[in-house]
């Protein structure tokens, strides 16, 4: 199925980093975005 006896290519793990950097950096994003957004609602 996904994983074939080590059959796995140096390209599929450099594609599997960048989604996981690509997610992780939006996650961080997402963060932040939220907490400007709740700190500029407290000094309303």
């Amino acid at each position: 199925m996904f994983m074939e006896n080590g059959m796995m290519g140096g390209g599929m793990m450099i594609g599997m980093g960048l989604v996981w950097l690509l997610t992780i950096t939006v996650l961080f994003l997402g963060v932040i975005a939220l907490l400007k957004y709740i700190r500029s609602d407290d000094s309303k």
